[in-house]
Parts: C-alpha cells; sequence; structure tokens
C-alpha cells in the first residue's frame, strides 16, 4: 500500500485548529437533511482527527446505522466526525464530496464505494494531499485506498444467502435475485459466488433472473413486482442489500404472493422485524453494520496517527472490539455474518 507522510510543523497545526472550525460549521449548517450534509451524525469531539464519513447515499437505513457506529468511535478517540453523501447511489455522485474532502483537509474520509473506479482519481488526490482513505461494506481498486474494512467474507456472505433461500423453498425451483446499482463492487461478487454454490451444490435450484433496484425503495418495489409477473413459477427472491429485501418483503406482506414466495437476503432487525414476525419473512442475514463504521473509524485513526500504513500484518486497537489484523491487499475482516429469525430477531435494535 502507499503511505503518505503527514506534513508536520505549526503551519500543519494551524491549518488543523482551523479546520476543526469549519468542519464543525459545515456539519452544523448541513445537519437539516439536505443532500450534501450530515445525515444526521453531526460533529462529535474536538480532537484534531477528523474524519468524514461517506456512504454510497443518505437517507439509507443500513447507513445511518454504520454512521452511528463511526460517530461513537470518533468520540471516543477524541476525534471530530461528519456524514456527508448524496442522495442517490450512483457511480460518480460522491466525487465532488471526496473533492471537497480534501480540500477542507480532513484527516481521513471513510467510504463505501458506489463504483470500484468512478471515485479512484479523486480518492488519489485526497490521498496525495495526505487525506488516509478507509473503504467500508464496498471497496474501490486496491491502489486508490489505504484500508478495506470487510463486513465479512465475500464467500461467507454469499453461502448464507443461498443456504437461507435454498432451505426456505425445500432446494428446488426457480429463484431471482434482486440487488443494488449494478456497479456495486459487493453485490456482484456475492452475486458471482452465489452463482458458483448453487451449480455446484443445487443442482434443482435455477437463477431465472438478476434485476437491480439501485438502492432505492420504490425501484426495489416496483422490480419485485416485475419479477413475479414475469416469472409466474419463481418461488423465491434473494436481496443481497438492505433497501431491496425490504421493499421485496413489503410487496409480498399484501399480495397474493405472501407464504408462497419466499423473500431473504440481507437486512436489518429493525427493517425486518415485522415482516418476520407476521411470517412474510422467515429468516434474513447481515452483519451488524454500526460495528461496521465503528472498525472502520478507529482503522482511520490508527493510519492518521501512524500505527498502522495499511499492510499486511499491521494491528490495531478498535476500541469495545478488541485487536484487529491486517491481511493482505489491507482488508480488515469484521466476522461472519449473524441470522435473524423470529426466535432472535427480538434481541437486536439496528
Amino acid at each position: 500500500m502507499l503511505f503518505h507522510t503527514r506534513n508536520s510543523g505549526a503551519a500543519r497545526v494551524s491549518a488543523i485548529a482551523a479546520l476543526a472550525v469549519s468542519v464543525a460549521l459545515v456539519a452544523t449548517a448541513c445537519s437539516g437533511g439536505s443532500t450534501g450534509g450530515s445525515g444526521g451524525g453531526g460533529e462529535g469531539g474536538g480532537g484534531d482527527v477528523t474524519v468524514t464519513f461517506l456512504p454510497k447515499n443518505l437517507g439509507n437505513p443500513y447507513f445511518d446505522t454504520s454512521s452511528k457506529g463511526g460517530k461513537a468511535a470518533v468520540e471516543e478517540f477524541g476525534g471530530t466526525f461528519q456524514e456527508v453523501g448524496p442522495s442517490e447511489a450512483t457511480p460518480d455522485a460522491q466525487v465532488s464530496y471526496i473533492n471537497t474532502a480534501t480540500q477542507q483537509a480532513v484527516s481521513a474520509l471513510v467510504v463505501s464505494a458506489n463504483d470500484p473506479k468512478a471515485i479512484c482519481d479523486a480518492l488519489n488526490e485526497a490521498r496525495d494531499a495526505d487525506v488516509k482513505v478507509v473503504t467500508f461494506d464496498s471497496d474501490t481498486n486496491t491502489d486508490c485506498r489505504d484500508i478495506f474494512i470487510n463486513q465479512a467474507s465475500a464467500e461467507g456472505i454469499a453461502k448464507a444467502q443461498v443456504d437461507l433461500i435454498t432451505e426456505q423453498i425445500g432446494d428446488s425451483g426457480e429463484i431471482a435475485i434482486l440487488s443494488a446499482a449494478a456497479n456495486a463492487t459487493n453485490q456482484n461478487a456475492w452475486i458471482e459466488l452465489m452463482k458458483e454454490d448453487l451449480a455446484a451444490n443445487h443442482p434443482n435450484v435455477k437463477l431465472v433472473d438478476t434485476v437491480y433496484g439501485d438502492d432505492d425503495d420504490q425501484t426495489s418495489f416496483d422490480k419485485t413486482a416485475a419479477l413475479l409477473q414475469s416469472h409466474p413459477n419463481l418461488k423465491g427472491i434473494v436481496s443481497p442489500t438492505t433497501v431491496g429485501i425490504a421493499a421485496a418483503a413489503r410487496y409480498l406482506q399484501t399480495s397474493e404472493y405472501k407464504g408462497k414466495v419466499a423473500v431473504t437476503g440481507l437486512g436489518t432487525p429493525n427493517q425486518m422485524r415485522d415482516f418476520v414476525e407476521d411470517g412474510t419473512v422467515t429468516a434474513f442475514a447481515l452483519w451488524n453494520p454500526e460495528d461496521l463504521g465503528y472498525l472502520a473509524a478507529f482503522a482511520a485513526d490508527a493510519l492518521v496517527k501512524g500505527d498502522i500504513t495499511g499492510k499486511a500484518g499491521d494491528k490495531f486497537e478498535a476500541g469495545k472490539l478488541g485487536s484487529f489484523e491486517v491481511a493482505e491487499d489491507g482488508v480488515v475482516l469484521l466476522g461472519d455474518p449473524t441470522v435473524f429469525n423470529k426466535e432472535n430477531i427480538g434481541d437486536f435494535d439496528f
């Protein structure tokens, strides 16, 4: 990994002091919910480490939760937190926010990428300006970030979803996938692994379609309706995105397909609670996005302070989550996904 030496001296101290004020003003001015401002995170702490979270889009419950964890972590190590981002998860939508953060000379950017390549030039300009770059949830190319916080291994996530859908449909019949954006690196990797698992281990399950809801609730809802109309023998839908699974479940909940078509994938307990309790959804999976954001913030702090550089074997402490080690290609693994069902969903609140 590339490592950029931090600037030093009185000029740097003065710049950081001025930055803490400017970031606080930006966060306060944007706290009303505009697409360019804080998504409810606001500022936290007053240290010289300034961390900007840039999710795929604002107003997404999943990223609201990850940013909550990031804010808590930044407050723990005494830094300053803000969240910015676009209203829609499109490939180029994040570039202007990266450029602004670079101009503000923030210490670190924590980014969930809408596209593996589209934001790389902007991120490398930020890194050239001594901004540490941590990706989480959805990675960029390895040459335009310092560390990637992986929510779980791609193989583990894919297998969990295949196991869930095949069990729910009796390991036989037609299924479809309702994904996020067509360029989403994480979903695409999981889908390819799901296809491999289905082909190798579930010969009686046929994947008949993959559609994209662009992480938009109404689009995902409409795509669900279209899938069911186009494939009258469909027995299950897998949605590896929190927006998609909730939209699909909402469509099934009041339709003739409830109890006849299974829906599973990746969702948050609070989103999916009603659907699980009324039997629309049997089970689904996810890691804890609050922990994901929390870990990403501590990784950013470790990079800024020079405790790690992003090379394999680097180790750092992440507060209540304990110790973590950087693996090959600058990857830090949070852990395995959790399966949520009627028996355990009441134990979680995120």
